[in-house]
């Protein structure tokens, strides 16, 4: 696919590249997966080695399964917990470090996880007593906390640093002016002291950057969302390889774009070697890790602005609740299961780019629906009605989304996908921690714009009531 762009921002963008190539994977929908079979071998060995936790070396074009020291920067939230539990369960060192920000919302929006999250204190003993491993927990603000920050660098040495620790919520990002400021300052603010801590300590990290699918927009690309770099015309008919263009459709993607330019600079200037995970929307809760006991728990968000979509479906259809869908729910998004975004991060990091190497992005995805057709999926499942909703985000109506993942593909991933039966773990999670839901708290209360929140005005005199047992 070839797009003809403007001349004017292309000089800063262009770089060149060199294609993947890997096993062949079967074409999940919307997620294009085409590759050669020479790999195959190879992909059935490193996946067998992911599991088992087993070293096996050369693992994609750098790859090693050496067991590294690993900082977790948001460690304690929905995704960087359980990828924490992975990374030191197949034997690396990790340190978690989080400032609770996370927890401090559940405070401002009172709204807690649906499960019963322990301190991180506790986490880490539970952990220890189960898996006879141990994690270092540290609280420090990566915005904020510069100079703690490049000194936990000095002292740790970590092979790679993990960045989860950004405000990760589309709809708390636009609540209001503070929410807006809040993201902006913490999410940007953050990467960029990263970036700085890591150069001032001297030590060579390899960063691994939790992004989003939403950098890309939805359904701007013309065709397939390729992995980070489209091709494109130049003025002349010059042929160039540049950082796919920004649409974001929030404050809060609009920080990821931003992440995505500074990851550039970086490497660019300072040849950091850093990897940007655009990853779809994360469901479930449990992972082999976090199963283990229930101190280990991983939070359940199924608040309008935390909770993701998948999942307030399955909350709301275990409750009986009517599934909220935004609009007509011709939204195609990109979905990934907790225990593959935990897989695919160690993945990455036993697959750093070599110094002097661009910024490398995968597509961290396993497949692609409509929201009303995973609205329908539940809906089947549970008995409950599907209740459509006037939408209180600014965005298409109807899209299509079709996602580039071979190289995950090509290491060896083979993603979880709706159909393979976990709901039912999500559906017994709820229904056990049902008796602690706010029902007040399942609908919308963040909206784009004016128009938006007048168009849901409606919502003000909705009663969600939870059904009965």
């Amino acid at each position: 696919m070839k797009v003809i762009l403007f001349a004017a921002i292309l000089p800063y963008l262009s770089t060149s590249f060199t294609a993947p190539s890997g096993a062949f994977v079967t074409l999940r929908t919307g997620v294009s997966q085409r590759a050669e079979t020479s790999s195959a071998q190879r992909s059935s060995l490193v996946m067998q080695a992911l599991e088992d936790g087993t070293n096996v070396d050369g693992i994609g074009t750098n790859g090693t399964a050496d067991k590294k020291k690993v900082i977790v920067l948001g460690g304690d939230g929905f995704c960087g917990w359980p990828t924490s539990l992975h990374l030191s369960d197949q034997g690396h060192d990790v340190v978690v470090v989080d400032n609770l920000s996370r927890r401090n919302i559940d405070t401002e929006l009172g709204c807690s996880s649906l499960t019963p999250i322990q301190s991180p204190e506790v986490r880490i003993q539970a952990w220890k007593e189960v898996s006879g491993k141990e994690m270092k927990f540290v609280n420090l603000d990566v915005a904020k906390e510069y100079d703690l920050l490049v000194q936990l660098i000095k002292d740790e040495k970590p092979d790679s640093i993990v960045h989860f620790a950004e405000q990760r919520a589309a709809p708390y990002s636009m609540k209001n002016s503070k929410t807006k400021r809040y993201t902006i300052d913490n999410n940007v603010s953050g990467s960029n002291n990263l970036c700085c801590a890591v150069l001032d300590a001297d030590v060579d990290a390899h960063i691994v950057h939790l992004g989003t699918m939403g950098v890309y927009g939805y359904g701007t690309s013309g065709g397939e969302i390729p992995e980070g770099y489209i091709d494109v015309t130049l003025p002349g008919g010059r042929e160039a390889n540049i950082l796919h263009p920004a649409y974001p459709g929030s404050v809060y993607h609009a920080t990821k774009c931003l992440d995505a330019l500074i990851w550039q600079f970086y490497q660019k200037n300072d040849a950091l070697r850093v990897t940007d995970l655009h990853q779809g929307i994360v469901w479930g809760t449990n992972t082999p890790q976090t199963i283990k006991d229930e101190r280990l728990i991983n939070r359940f968000d199924y608040d309008g602005d935390y909770g993701t979509v998948l999942n307030r479906f399955l909350m709301q259809g275990a409750m009986g609740v009517p599934l909220t869908v935004y609009g007509t729910g011709g939204q195609t998004r990109a979905f990934i299961h907790i225990t593959d975004t935990a897989r695919c991060i160690e993945i990455a990091i036993s697959n750093p780019p070599e110094a002097g190497e661009r910024v490398e992005i995968f597509n961290q995805v396993a497949e692609t629906r409509r929201v009303r057709d995973v609205a329908g999926l539940v809906s089947e499942q549970t008995g409950v009605e599907v209740n459509m909703l006037p939408n209180p985000r600014q965005e298409a109506a109807e899209n299509e989304l079709d996602v580039s993942n071979r190289k995950f593909c090509n290491l060896g991933l083979e993603p979880i996908t709706l159909d393979e039966g976990l709901f039912d773990e999500v559906t017994e999670v709820v229904k056990k921690y049902k008796h602690r839901c706010d029902p007040t708290k399942i609908l919308p209360a963040s909206f784009w714009n004016k128009k938006r929140a007048e168009e849901c005005a409606s919502l003000e005199e909705t009663k969600v009531e939870i059904k009965a047992d």
